[in-house]
């Protein structure tokens, strides 16, 4: 069978191709079609180029390697592009969305953490305290609230930030 001059296999191929360069370029540059994927989950540009993929690899490999009409091969290789497009969107692209968590912290979210001071603050002088967070562990350059010393290894609730350095007192567990 022959459409637009080409045999089906080239078809099949050259969409395969196509569709497969489309994928790569957009993995890299994808985030300047953010909000396509927003506004509608259905058009999802990674899902349709992945239908198109299947169906191009399924109807190739099926053209080839079986005897049977091209029409009966593009309806089974409709099917399973559909069946496995909809296994990558549910296992693979919506777990992925979702997973999706920011390292960013402001400096108000560490207002009423407690860390652990790893440089000593002096009298009227500044240190530094160690704040474990779900992303990793913040340095922050500390001073004490009153102005009393605070020892290395102590425990320190932070009070306020002020100019990118956090303002501490000592923890006391209850």
């Amino acid at each position: 069978m022959e459409v637009f001059n080409l045999s089906i296999e080239t078809l099949y191929l050259y969409a395969l191709v196509i569709s497969g360069v489309l994928i790569i370029l957009l993995f890299f540059f994808g985030d300047a079609l953010g909000g396509i994927e927003e506004a509608s989950p259905f058009l999802n540009p990674i899902l349709i180029l992945a239908f198109i993929v299947f169906l191009s690899a399924s109807g190739y490999l099926l053209e080839v390697l079986t005897t049977m009409n091209s029409i009966p091969i593009a309806l089974i290789s409709i099917i399973i592009a559909f069946i496995f497009s909809v296994l990558l969107n549910v296992f693979i692209l919506v777990p992925m969305s979702s997973a999706e968590e920011s390292l960013v912290y402001s400096e108000d979210s560490l207002r009423g953490r407690v860390g652990v001071i790893i440089i000593p603050i002096p009298e009227k002088g500044y240190g530094e305290v160690l704040i474990e967070s779900y992303s990793g562990r913040i340095s922050k350059t500390a001073e004490s609230l009153n102005g009393k010393a605070i020892a290395d290894g102590e425990k320190v609730l932070v009070i306020e930030v002020k100019e990118s350095r956090v303002i501490v007192t000592t923890h006391d567990q209850i």
